[in-house]
């Protein structure tokens, strides 16, 4: 996928993107209509195909509070906690939603046991 600064991500795009990470998996877990990507069992992505908005997790969720404050992201719906935030992937430009994603993606990660994640290597 090549990434332009200026563009923002399609639905498609985004999907392929978080299909493409090391260790991700996609399911519905919740039933027709919501698409959740994990790595190693654990959530990264959630996203109601047609919303125009995908939630992940935040490294620092001081960040998270302040991207909510400045109207950048909304507080993710069902996920109160922890830094998980709700972005609108079309008001993004590619670079920033490719950033929200590796990031989300790395600190699910991070927080699996040891074991696991030398299992996803």
């Amino acid at each position: 996928m090549t990434e332009t600064s200026d563009l923002p991500m399609t639905e498609d795009a985004l999907c392929a993107f978080c299909d493409a990470l090391p260790g991700a998996t996609r399911s519905q877990p919740f039933g027709p209509g919501i698409e959740v990507w994990k790595i190693g069992g654990k959530i990264f992505a959630l996203m109601a195909p047609g919303s125009g908005r995908i939630s992940v997790k935040c490294a620092d969720p001081e960040f998270a509070a302040m991207l909510i404050e400045t109207g950048r992201a909304q507080k993710a719906p069902y996920l109160p906690r922890g830094g998980w935030i709700s972005v609108g992937f079309g008001a993004q430009d590619t670079d920033e939603m490719a950033h929200r994603l590796r990031e989300s993606h790395a600190t699910v990660r991070a927080s699996l046991p040891r074991r696991v994640r030398e299992g996803l290597d």
